[in-house]
């Protein structure tokens, strides 16, 4: 599911809201979680899961293709840790999926 088809089902669901009052907040929201864990801060919410920012550090490492070394800098990375109600619904409705990679 990508941004815009969230709005148009939350639209769809919330007919006494107008499509751009549930654009503009699922874009707050979003803005918020960015500007959130750009401050370094953890964003945990309940039954869904933790996003937190991870560190790696500066290493060496190889082109794939010419097998050079290459300095890889160090940076931070968002980590999302899946709560245990989605576990739960996710794992209840794979089940549903008989193609469904078993990772």
């Amino acid at each position: 599911m990508i941004k815009s088809e969230l709005i148009e089902l939350l639209a769809s669901k919330q007919s006494y809201l107008d499509h751009h009052d549930v654009e503009a907040v699922v874009t707050v929201i979003i803005n918020k979680i960015i500007d959130t864990l750009a401050s370094g801060e953890c964003i945990e919410i309940r039954g869904f899961g933790t996003f937190s920012l991870r560190y790696r550090p500066t290493r060496v490492s190889r082109n794939p293709k010419t097998g050079e070394a290459v300095s890889v800098e160090q940076k931070h990375f968002v980590h999302f840790k899946p709560g245990t109600e989605l576990k739960q619904r996710v794992d209840k409705s794979s089940k549903q999926y008989p193609g469904s990679r078993d990772w």
